[in-house]
């Protein structure tokens, strides 16, 4: 970064000009004659300068015929003068010649890399210094008197110089495009002083030249430039020689200027493809057409099937009866019962044997709970982002790790942003440029105050106790320059101040200067308008002089120190920006705990600063630390909010699963206790899944703590839910324990909660495939936890609901079962008022026939909807939302989009495998004269072109041009002594030879050279002889092998400013394109390894590379989810297909529909919104697996029919234990400080809880009602078989029916069957019993349905007595017939 202080070279070219002997001014102006010669000692009117200001004397002589050496220095110095041995006259002493070599030599070292600039240069300085008609174009203006070896001559203060316009704008405009490869700026921002390169013109730039007040010009030179009609007169005659254009080759011969530094050199660059137009209809986007045509096409279909189904059921005879079922059976539906039938008998085998032995199996679960869990003490929280969202095998990652692996990691930023409240707008009168105008915020006050707070945070020293010491700043610092023993000086601190060196007293600096006969003041001001435009220089044009560099010796570009101006306008910046860069340790190193104490400290004293000044600053800060010390501050913070929602859920169970008959029974009622033992079985779940995981070493993070458990509490609420309702409503039938009833409900129940844990587990267990770390992990934990919650339901779970029946049936409180009723009372069952009112009035409303209707139209409505709304999701997670609603880091991200002008650097990386020794590896890579057009940096330089498209702003700084320049034999950086030894550009010792000898072809090291002195450039430090010195720019660039190999490489470049998440993926992707192009360029350079390539790294890239295909990975995850939950369904339910396609149907909606309530609610969709769509899976199972199970088993003649009964019997339960378990909890997150919170997990779980309900509970019985699976013929002949037996072993049954009646039982069939044993039928017929099971025999004479039933001889109810497994041999009482 130090290569390019032109300034100080082009000083000593001045510093030899003009020869003279003559005792007045310019008083000859003719072809032959000098107007100076020789040195006439110092400039009495300097006294400030950086290079000692030596002036020629007044001279009008003729010039002098040159010989021997004094001809052929000039003939190597100047040979654009050399006219033959005889021939040539020059105005220049051998002394001025080797002045003028040497400061030529200097330049040399910047513009050599385009030969027609450096040439043109080096004329105009010649044709000034030894022109033999010098005196026609130069007039010398002012002398001074002096005494030289005893002899009284005249020294010159000031001349004038006559130049045709064409021919300085033609040596302009060579110059104007060289780069400086360091920076990525240009060479003329050096030379044009305050202008810069922005505002440089032909006139400033030569005026540039010859100010002494630029510290190194040793005088005044004014240069005139002439256009081609008009004449001088005193037989003056501009200067008009023959210049060279940077696209052709000096003199015709040797390499023309490369394209980053010749315009004029590049190829036709075509402008980037344009992105594709989006898909239009019309003026309609394709998209909306898309899904406007499938809504027409699917409601077509669902019209066209109604009207199919009403022409045929018209053609059906309505008297059709009921027959009795074949025999015959397909295989599916044999496999069907036999499925059910042994889920059946295993669940209700194994409830009675849990139910006997309710404390042992307590205790047992509860051992296993506790050792399981004990694992948690070897649990690993992952919190570094890194960890969770990027995959170890990833290419960013591995990107990552070899780049910290090569180059250490990416140094540690602690940045200040301050703006200024009330300070008003001024216009400065600037003595050097004018009338500037200027914010506020740059005023004196604003900048002692942060001097102020820059001295503060310099001078931190915080106690380190491991080490028993203090640590200040040098300890942690990066120091480019000093890393191995820096001092607080050498630390790389960037701010404003720094153009002042951190220093008051030159802040507060004024001097009085004369500018064009215009006297005035200059102060800060001037020196600051001077920097932004030159910050390589070591000393302003103003009185002052002040010097641009900071103090640890880098030059502070505008754009790091102020921010939020208008183009280039930086005295118009509405902020100052103060960054500390430090070093980054590995967190094992001990360096990393006392930089964190360093960064603790710091943002500790900016917030005191903040409160301090809160009345006239507005401050955003930050640290490298802050971004994850707000997550675990507000992730702690919320853990409240967590525990506060688990709590009303809890209450919510407990309220919900009381049976209350009576204000007396209150406490008897209550189910407070197998609630909480509910909420403990889900915890104990989540907290053996963490210790599962925990032993075997699987790390954790703070998502997994947070969400798991919500996932677990809908799967085991709802379960638990479906269980005890289900118990509740149940009678025990005579002669049946207490044991063996809970055991058959569970029997009953037991298969629907299996089927939709099992498929759940199997859905995250192959989510876990994602190759994202955080998802892997919630994925496994969640898998493991579901089926740890459905083990210990079928465990401690059903031996708590056995103790608490032992319990109630005794009369005993809850929560204190010591106390007792002393009244006791006859149990009776009562329906649930949400069961009665879905019964009563939802049933009938939803599966009116209108209704049904309106609801698949609505549905299909919201499902194309939802496809739209997919497709204009925003992808991505934009930083602001990690942190919580009141974190400083909201402030500061905010001022970093509205203030920072540049965007973050990014670095092409270069593996190994690439012959950079080689003429062809080098060209490959480089951008100066003789480099492939399509070379590495080239390539690199055509993308700034075009910055919109590229998203690259600045070239890549090159380490290999600077190498080429520093080697060049026309500078002095590289020189060797007689021992082989280095020998620096400080170094005045005359035994040091120049390291490469002059060629005329291009300048290239053969491969002993490269390794020999790669080294040597790397470690040597820029100063004002050699500024292409590689240290503290490249040292740390190249990773150099033993052998001296070069194993890695870095070039680096600037980003535009990023906004936003979609900005940051779109830069990684076409930086990635570019790299991947310049790869296959590389590639096929001579040597190279085939597995060569170039990549680009920047600390950002990490994190957003899950959005380049974070689409393709949750569709993946999408279908290893939703394919298990399909054929767990269809293997359970017999090989029912139909009502598989249909669960997964409606799953499927609900995850579109739930895509697209993200994006009309602006929630986008990454990683966090992916592993809570997976989540919605889970939940969607509880909502329909259910319902869906309960219709395919049901019996009833007509899929309207079972469509009602299962929503009633399921779909209270679901309502209960999934919708009304979650949703409370969920709004209590609404009052999370953590945004992630909020968005993700308030608002995301809240559609999803709703769309799943809806979609459940609403669309679900429709779509089943119309499309459902026809009755399972196994069911209907298990049923008729039960009731066969009943009337066969039954004498109850004789003679006990109506007259019109038979009762035969190859007449009757079920309305209701499996999970419940009550049934209630709502379409108007056959409906005789209000709390049994109901079934439909077949007059002889009216084909009417009557209730079959016996009178109890207790109650005068009439019993039934199934034998079928379908009913679990069972009794039910049933209704008067």
């Amino acid at each position: 970064m130090l290569s390019t202080f032109l300034i100080a070279q082009l000083a000593l070219l001045l510093s030899g000009v003009g020869p003279g002997l003559a005792a007045a001014p310019t008083h000859i102006h003719r072809a032959g004659y000098c107007s100076f010669y020789d040195t006439c000692g110092k400039n009495p009117e300097i006294n400030n300068a950086i290079l000692t200001p030596t002036v020629p004397c007044v001279s009008n002589t003729q010039a002098r015929q040159l010989s021997g050496i004094h001809l052929e220095l000039l003939r190597t110095t100047c040979p654009m003068l050399y006219k033959g041995a005889n021939a040539t006259f020059a105005c220049c002493s051998f002394q001025q010649l080797i002045s003028l070599k040497l400061s030529l030599t200097m330049s040399q070292a910047i513009l050599s890399r385009c030969p027609s600039c450096a040439e043109n240069f080096a004329n105009i300085y010649c044709q000034n210094t030894c022109s033999s008609n010098q005196s026609l174009f130069t007039n010398v203006t002012r002398v001074f008197n002096t005494t030289i070896l005893g002899m009284k001559k005249q020294g010159i203060l000031e001349y004038q110089c006559y130049y045709k316009q064409d021919f300085a704008d033609r040596s302009f405009n060579s110059c104007k495009g060289v780069r400086l490869p360091a920076t990525g700026g240009y060479a003329i921002g050096a030379m044009c002083g305050k202008y810069g390169s922005t505002l440089c013109t032909t006139q400033r730039w030569l005026d540039f030249q010859g100010d002494s007040n630029n510290g190194m010009a040793p005088l005044e030179v004014l240069f005139k430039l002439v256009s081609d009609d008009t004449v001088v007169g005193d037989d003056i005659v501009p200067l008009n020689e023959t210049t060279w254009k940077c696209s052709e080759p000096v003199r015709g011969s040797g390499d023309r200027c490369s394209c980053p530094d010749c315009d004029d050199s590049c190829p036709h660059i075509p402008s980037p493809t344009p992105a594709p137009p989006p898909f239009k209809v019309g003026n309609m986007r394709g998209t909306l057409f898309v899904c406007l045509l499938l809504f027409c096409l699917l409601t077509l279909l669902f019209v066209s099937f109604l009207m199919w189904r009403c022409c045929s059921s018209a053609k059906k005879p309505k008297d059709q009866n009921l027959k009795m079922v074949s025999n015959r059976l397909t295989s599916s539906e044999k496999i069907s019962r036999a499925i059910h039938n042994f889920l059946t008998r295993t669940f209700s085998s194994w409830g009675t044997l849990v139910a006997s032995y309710p404390i042992t199996v307590i205790v047992i679960s509860t051992g296993v709970v506790v050792a399981l869990s004990s694992g948690i003490v070897f649990i690993q929280l992952t919190t570094d982002p890194v960890e969770l969202w990027s995959s170890p095998d990833s290419q960013a990652r591995q990107e990552k790790d070899f780049y910290d692996q090569n180059f250490g990691p990416f140094f540690r930023t602690n940045q200040v942003i301050l703006t200024a409240k009330g300070h008003p707008n001024y216009t400065y009168d600037s003595l050097i440029l004018g009338k500037k105008n200027f914010n506020g915020i740059l005023s004196m006050d604003v900048l002692k105050q942060l001097l102020i707070l820059q001295s503060r945070l310099q001078n931190i020293e915080v106690w380190y106790e491991k080490h028993g010491r203090n640590i200040s700043l040098q300890d942690v610092c990066y120091a480019p320059l000093n890393p191995q023993n820096p001092s607080l000086s050498d630390c790389c601190v960037n701010s404003l101040l720094q153009y002042f060196q951190n220093n008051l007293t030159r802040l507060e600096m004024t001097a009085n200067q004369t500018v064009r006969g215009q006297q005035g003041t200059v102060d800060w001001r001037d020196h600051f308008l001077y920097c932004i435009n030159s910050p390589l220089s070591f000393q302003d044009i103003t009185e002052l002089k002040l010097s641009c560099m900071a103090d640890y010796g880098a030059p502070v570009f505008p754009f790091l120190a102020v921010g939020g101006y208008p183009g280039e306008e930086y005295s118009e910046s509405q902020a100052l920006i103060l960054t500390f860069s430090l070093n980054n340790y590995p967190s094992s190193d001990p360096h990393f705990e006392m930089v964190m104490l360093w960064e603790k400290r710091f943002l500790e004293i900016v917030w005191e600063f903040q409160q301090e000044y809160a009345d006239n600053y507005s401050i955003a800060y930050m640290a490298e630390r802050s971004l994850e010390d707000e997550i675990n501050r507000t992730t702690w913070e919320d853990f409240p909010i967590f525990a506060i929602s688990y709590l009303v859920i809890f209450l919510y169970i407990t309220l919900a699963l009381g049976e209350y008959s009576s204000c007396t029974h209150l406490l008897v009622d209550s189910k407070m206790t197998l609630g909480l033992g509910g909420i403990l079985v889900v915890v104990g779940a989540v907290l053996s899944s963490l210790g599962f995981y925990s032993y075997i070493g699987l790390p954790s993070s703070l998502i997994i703590v947070e969400v798991v458990p919500f996932l677990v509490l809908a799967v085991g609420a709802d379960n638990i839910f479906i269980f005890v309702l289900e118990y509740q409503q149940s009678e025990q039938q005579p002669g049946e324990s207490r044991e063996q009833h809970i055991g058959r409900v569970l029997g009953n129940v037991a298969p629907s909660m299996f089927l939709c844990s099992l498929s759940e587990a199997i859905c995250f267990f192959l989510g876990a495939l994602s190759e994202m770390p955080a998802i892997q992990t919630f994925a496994l934990n969640s898998a493991v936890a579901i089926l740890f919650d459905f083990l210990l339901q079928m465990t401690a779970f059903v031996a708590l609901v056995s103790l608490d029946a032992r319990r109630q049936q005794a009369s005993r409180f809850d929560l204190c079962c010591c106390v007792r009723l002393k009244k006791q009372r006859r149990e009776k069952k009562h329906e649930s008022l949400l069961r009665s009112f879905t019964r009563q009035f939802y049933v009938p409303v939803l599966l009116n026939s209108v209704v049904r209707m309106l609801v698949m139209v609505l549905f299909i409505f919201m499902f194309c909807t939802g496809i739209f709304l997919l497709f204009n999701i925003q992808v991505g997670l934009d930083q602001e939302l990690s942190v919580p609603e009141d974190s400083y880091m909201l402030k500061y991200f905010q001022y970093l989009n509205q203030y920072f002008m540049v965007g973050v650097p990014t670095y092409f990386v270069t593996t190994g495998g690439y012959n950079f020794s080689s003429y062809d590896g080098m060209n490959g890579v480089c951008s100066s004269t003789g480099c492939d057009n399509n070379s590495m940096t080239q390539k690199i330089q055509y993308a700034t072109e075009f910055p919109k498209e590229s998203y690259l702003a600045i070239p890549a700084s090159s380490w290999v041009d600077d190498f080429i320049d520093w080697l060049n034999p026309v500078s002095s950086c590289c020189r060797i002594q007689t021992s082989g030894q280095f020998c620096d550009s400080t170094t005045t010792d005359r035994y040091c030879s120049k390291c490469m000898k002059l060629t005329i072809d291009t300048l290239r090291p053969d491969v002993e050279e490269f390794n020999k002195f790669l080294p040597w450039f790397l470690n040597d430090t820029p100063n004002l002889n050699c500024p292409k010195g590689g240290r503290g720019a490249y040292d740390t660039s190249v990773r150099l092998g033993p052998d001296g190999e070069i194993l890695a490489s870095r070039f680096m470049a600037y980003h535009t400013p990023l906004k936003n998440s979609q900005e940051y993926t779109a830069a990684l992707k076409v930086a990635r394109e570019l790299s991947d192009n310049i790869t296959a360029s590389m590639r096929k350079v001579p040597g190279t390894d085939p597995s060569f390539r170039v990549f680009p790294y920047s600390i950002t890239y990490v994190f957003y590379e899950q959005y380049l295909n974070i689409a393709i990975t949750g569709s993946v995850n999408m279908v290893f989810c939703l394919v298990p939950t399909f054929v767990v369904c269809y293997v359970l339910l017999g090989m029912d297909l139909r009502s598989g396609f249909i669960n997964l149907l409606t799953i499927i909606m609900i995850v579109v529909d739930t895509v697209g309530a993200m994006t009309l609610w602006g929630i986008s969709y990454n990683a966090i919104s992916l592993i809570n769509l997976v989540t919605a899976v889970g939940i969607s199972v509880e909502f329909v697996s259910h319902i869906t199970r309960s219709f395919a088993i049901s019996t009833q003649p007509t899929k309207l029919e079972r469509a009602k009964e299962a929503t009633i019997n399921m779909g209270s339960a679901v309502f209960a234990g999934v919708a009304m378990t979650n949703l409370p909890g969920i709004v209590v997150l609404a009052f999370a400080k953590a945004q992630l919170i909020q968005l993700f997990f308030f608002r995301l779980n809240l559609i999803i809880t709703l769309l799943g309900m809806l979609h459940g509970l609403i669309f679900l019985p429709v779509v089943l009602s119309y499309f459902g699976p026809s009755v399972n013929r196994a069911w209907v002949q298990a049923k008729q078989q039960t009731v066969g037996s009943l009337a066969m072993s039954n004498p109850a049954f004789e003679g006990k029916q109506s007259p019109n009646e038979s009762v035969s039982p190859r007449h009757c069939q079920p309305l209701e069957t499996g999970s419940d044993s009550r049934g209630n039928h709502e379409d108007g017929k056959g409906l005789n019993s209000k709390n049994g099971r109901v079934w439909t025999v077949t007059t002889k004479e009216e084909s009417t349905c009557r209730t079959a039933s016996v009178p109890d001889t207790d109650s005068g109810k009439g019993v039934q007595h199934p034998t079928s497994p379908v009913e679990g041999n069972h009794i039910s009482r049933t209704g008067q017939a």
